[in-house]
């Protein structure tokens, strides 16, 4: 390794020249490394090889490449280190979803969780997130693969095409090789259910085609089911309910596994959906939705119901923990009877329930988290650029409403203390308010795609220069507060 960074000083001599040793690899009489020259990174390789000859790029020297982090040398990496591809994990290991809209946090995902019994899915991004970045599919992935070659890290990664709902993006995210799928059925829930009596769903029940009505009723009507020592039941209010409710979404879910997956000669997890709506999920409902899919052989690799309480984004659990206690064991019950990992969205910061899931699930499920690792981000810039920091949350305050029309939370404005009041060593501690951090957590897209008068970036410029100036900062801040959460997950370290 060394002579070979030796051969790479010698004909760059940027003083910004910077060596991501865990990357080093020998393909052949090839040595490939990843630099970064001012806030570009490249891969460097000598002696020529398939590899060197595939590799799109500038030779800059005798036998000595400097080619470009894109798209194109992703897909080179992929064919040559099968560790640089998304994977599959199953339904028997702990998984984290680790989003990152910044394209810039997988390495200090990837230093939390290397040493920890749990897998990480790096690429996690929902349509709306990459629409409000101005990314696209490629980029979540692209950022993934070269985070782990930079880190040399082969304890494999996932790829979430999280929370997608229209056939269109499913096809993308599988043609890109995402390994996961979250399916978000809430367009195809009749939440109107909710809001009628007994008669008048057993009126609009009635209304459903003979063959539907019989199926329903034959197979669930006045029976009990014994499900880990839970007794799920079944009258006829509660069937109507489900069935109303349901019956739509499980033709969907069904639709796309066996048009978009099963079809698919490679594994992907396949997650359901059915918490992005304000119907609390029953007992009864993730039994009626889950064992519908079994039935019809559709693989599920976890389910993601909408439990009691609140989970809002950034912040930690609202409502009645005891309570909750119950109702997620019921939902963990339901899980292992049919064979696979509850999933908990909106996971981010909930670390008075994480010790619950932990011990109700014994260890196995799936926690999406993707905003927390955005706040530590502007956590940095208030502990690093404390201007920037000020201009960003002034915008972000005055831009809150057009941006809390994508998100259900409920600061308090008036509570968050104002901006001169508080001097610049104490600019942080807003992320430790819960108010704050909500106004902080939507406003991304915004502040990232903000524009001057005369169409240039008015922060993410100076933004993303100040991540990267103090870029092992930034992994540390991720470290240490992923890390949270996976000790109160009682995923340790080995």
């Amino acid at each position: 390794m060394q002579q070979f960074k030796s051969k790479i000083q010698s004909v760059i001599k940027d003083t910004s020249l910077r060596f991501f040793e865990t990357s080093f690899n020998q393909v052949g009489p090839s040595s490939l490394m990843m630099i970064r020259i001012g806030k570009d990174d490249f891969l460097m390789i000598d002696q020529d090889s398939a590899l060197y000859q595939d590799l799109m790029g500038e030779e800059i020297a005798n036998q000595l490449k400097k080619c470009p982090t894109n798209h194109a040398n992703r897909l080179v990496l992929n064919e040559y280190f099968d560790f640089t591809n998304p994977q599959a994990f199953g339904k028997n290991v702990a998984t984290i979803g680790l989003g990152d809209r910044l394209g810039l946090a997988s390495p200090g995902h990837i230093q939390t969780v290397h040493d920890r019994q749990i897998k990480p899915v790096l690429a996690q991004q929902s349509i709306r997130e990459l629409e409000l970045t101005n990314r696209n599919i490629e980029d979540v992935i692209d950022a993934a693969s070269y985070a782990v070659f930079r880190e040399g890290y082969r304890g494999g990664f996932g790829a979430d095409g999280d929370h997608l709902k229209k056939e269109s993006d499913i096809k993308k995210a599988i043609d890109a090789g995402f390994s996961m799928l979250t399916l978000d059925c809430s367009d195809q829930i009749d939440n109107s259910v909710t809001q009628l009596t007994s008669e008048e769903r057993l009126a609009k029940f009635n209304q459903l085609d003979s063959a539907t009505k019989a199926h329903y009723q034959e197979k669930y009507l006045g029976r009990s089911f014994n499900v880990e020592g839970l007794s799920i039941e079944f009258d006829q209010d509660i069937l109507s309910y489900n069935v109303l409710l349901y019956h739509e979404a499980i033709a969907y879910m069904v639709h796309i596994y066996q048009t978009y997956i099963e079809p698919i000669d490679r594994p992907i997890d396949f997650e359901i959906s059915i918490d992005e709506t304000e119907t609390i999920t029953t007992p009864e409902s993730h039994f009626f939705v889950a064992n519908e899919l079994i039935d019809q052989n559709v693989d599920v690799t976890s389910l993601a119901p909408r439990f009691i309480g609140e989970f809002q984004k950034g912040i930690d659990y609202i409502g009645e923990i005891d309570r909750f206690k119950v109702d997620f064991r019921e939902h963990a019950l339901i899980a292992k009877n049919f064979g696979y990992k509850v999933s908990v969205h909106s996971g981010s910061d909930k670390f008075s329930i994480f010790p619950i899931v932990a011990d109700l699930t014994e260890g196995l499920f799936h926690l999406k988290t993707a905003g927390t690792n955005w706040l530590e981000a502007i956590r940095l810039i208030g502990m690093k650029n404390p201007e920037l920091f000020r201009d960003m949350f002034t915008y972000a305050l005055d831009h809150f409403e057009e941006a809390r029309a994508y998100y259900h939370i409920t600061p308090a404005l008036d509570q968050i203390k104002p901006l001169d009041q508080v001097n610049d060593h104490d600019l942080p501690d807003y992320l430790n308010d819960d108010n704050a951090r909500q106004v902080w957590h939507i406003t991304y897209g915004i502040l990232l795609t903000a524009k001057t008068d005369t169409g240039s970036p008015l922060f993410s410029d100076e933004f993303f220069k100040t991540l990267l100036n103090y870029e092992e900062d930034y992994h540390q801040l991720l470290i240490n507060h992923i890390g949270k959460h996976l000790d109160l997950l009682a995923i340790y370290k080995d």
